[in-house]
């Protein structure tokens, strides 16, 4: 069932003819560049219908577009009225590809500076030469045409305990002052700014954050873009901190009270450099410090991760008895799977939500790599069906991310399980990796992939993510990908890892743990420690393809798992 707005979408239409504009270009991102967007923000969604959380619109007045990645492909086209926007795979249709295509030499682009990056627009305009000029309007026209647009969140925000940090607020200032030279720098991310402050938020679905931006100042202070009441009864161990809203923040940046200031391109909105430009400010250019401090988790962290872990198996390990124990004849749905697994966790006194939507997939729907059941998807799992069910959950020392596939009543037919099969070779690959220093996770991606490839099969999206420390699920900068980004996993970063196989209309599989750095016995190189502590079931496994060093690691992996309860 799509939700396109055709009204909207001819609006808009009218809107880029009153301001002199050929086309418009509208991310899924909000104004602080998360995955995640508050309701208010999901102007993609209002306006096309697509609920991913990544994606591009590109509106022209004789043709609209969604750009997405291979995780989203077949989502999108469900969701979208295909009669009024066409669907592209981002890879094989960039944005400057569509321009280019669609519009003449000269044309005029609209876009929000609040909702694109700096390094975005340079890129944009590097690559388009003069064939389009962009131009900035703001506020987003969306908003003006939106006309239920909900309201923006302003949740309480709560310090998170030093304890838990394991480092204060203060000490992270001053590293990141020693790293800019004692320049101010702007944060416009919130996961950056939570991680600095020891801070934590309720605005944005699944992720413990406020929407905030700050200035650090030269002198150590803060200035911390939120409503003031959010803050109220909050103060900051040894911080001065100053908390403006909206207002008062639009000013400061239009007169900062200092003179250099950092900021990071990949991140900072065109919208505010520009008014920092227009002040007079001396900017500079840098990759945000912050970014590798919070990947880079403490010993107290990794600590928590571990116990975090713990917890969440036990959750995780009853809804799987749970499910196990279904007796055939008995009617259950993706949207009770769901309801269910959110149960389990949430009996512990700890968990504080889950960390994303639950991807709960029957058969069919298993292949849509970010698939979400809704009462129009819902459908019901039958005996011997696959289920491929991706979920995570947040807690005070910790956030999880886990994808187990199995197949109700734990019969499958032969092609799943050789996939399957597969799948778990990489998986194991990847956590038995040991590797020097200095290595990316773009080299390693290969080991998740190898037998996969053996049999021309393969997964279009990245093998692993970072994660954060009760914070976002999806965290920057470390990554497992064929793309690659040249950073070096380094000890304390947290990873998942993801290798899968889809069939089209017909089942998913994939097998995900996270996975942490370490330290290996060998001076120089590093391994994975698997926080994950679930067992993979083995009845969809065609032993005859495992090596003997494969069986004892599944062995020894489940063996441990079903401990975890008495640890």
């Amino acid at each position: 069932m799509t939700h396109t707005n055709k009204e909207m979408l001819h609006q808009l239409r009218n809107w880029l003819k009153k301001n002199e504009c050929d086309g418009f270009v509208l991310p899924v991102t909000d104004e602080y560049q998360g995955e995640y967007s508050a309701d208010y923000a999901r102007r993609v969604t209002a306006l096309t219908g697509f609920d991913g959380s990544a994606g591009m619109v590109i509106l022209t007045q004789d043709a609209c577009a969604l750009l997405v990645d291979g995780r989203y492909t077949l989502q999108a086209e469900r969701e979208v009225d295909t009669d009024l926007i066409s669907v592209h795979l981002s890879s094989d249709m960039t944005v400057m590809r569509y321009l280019q295509t669609h519009l003449a030499a000269g044309a005029v682009v609209a876009y929000d500076p609040a909702l694109h990056t700096v390094g975005q627009l340079e890129r944009w305009e590097r690559e388009m030469n003069t064939h389009v000029r962009f131009v900035e309007h703001h506020p987003n026209p969306i908003d003006d045409l939106w006309v239920d647009q909900p309201a923006r969140p302003m949740q309480p925000i709560v310090l998170h305990d030093d304890m838990l940090a394991g480092e204060s607020a203060h000490s992270k200032i001053t590293r990141v002052l020693e790293a800019t030279q004692g320049r101010a720098m702007l944060v416009t991310d919130p996961d950056a700014i939570c991680w600095l402050l020891n801070i934590r938020g309720n605005d944005i679905p699944f992720n413990p954050l406020p929407l905030c931006y700050a200035l650090i100042g030269a002198d150590a202070h803060i200035w911390l873009a939120v409503e003031p009441q959010q803050m109220q009864g909050v103060t900051i161990p040894d911080v001065t901190c100053h908390v403006v809203d909206a207002t008062a923040w639009e000013a400061l940046v239009q007169n900062p009270p200092y003179k250099d200031i950092v900021y990071d391109p990949s991140r900072c909105p065109v919208l505010w450099h520009h008014k920092l430009q227009e002040a007079g400010a001396i900017l500079h250019r840098m990759e945000s410090p912050i970014t590798l401090m919070k990947a880079c988790k403490n010993a107290v962290e990794q600590e928590n991760m571990r116990r975090a872990h713990r917890v969440d198996a036990v959750a995780v390990q009853a809804f799987l008895a749970w499910f196990d124990a279904l007796p055939p004849e008995v009617h259950i749905t993706e949207l009770d799977v769901v309801e269910k697994l959110e149960q389990c966790r949430a009996a512990h006194p700890d968990y504080r939500g889950a960390s994303f939507a639950t991807i709960a997939g029957a058969g069919e729907h298993g292949a849509i790599v970010h698939y979400r059941a809704t009462p129009a998807t819902n459908r019901a799992i039958a005996h011997g069906e696959v289920l491929l069910l991706d979920s995570g959950g947040q807690y005070p020392y910790g956030t999880t991310d886990i994808t187990r596939t199995m197949a109700r009543g734990g019969v499958a037919d032969d092609a799943v399980k050789r996939a399957y099969t597969l799948v778990l070779k990489g998986h194991i690959a990847l956590s038995c990796a040991v590797f020097p220093e200095g290595t990316t996770g773009h080299q390693l991606d290969v080991l998740a992939r190898q037998f996969l490839w053996q049999e021309g099969m393969d997964y279009a999206h990245g093998t692993g993510h970072g994660v954060g420390h009760y914070l976002c699920v999806h965290e920057p900068p470390q990554s497992i990908s064929m793309r690659g980004n040249g950073v070096a996993l380094r000890c304390g970063m947290v990873l998942s890892n993801e290798p899968g196989y889809y069939e089209e209309g017909a089942f998913g599989i994939r097998i995900e743990s996270l996975m942490m750095v370490v330290a290996h016995t060998r001076k120089g190189y590093l391994c994975f420690e698997t926080l994950t502590r679930v067992p993979i079931d083995t009845r969809l496994v065609e032993f005859h393809l495992l090596s003997d060093h494969e069986q004892t690691w599944l062995e020894d992996y489940n063996r441990d798992a079903c401990t975890v309860h008495l640890t």
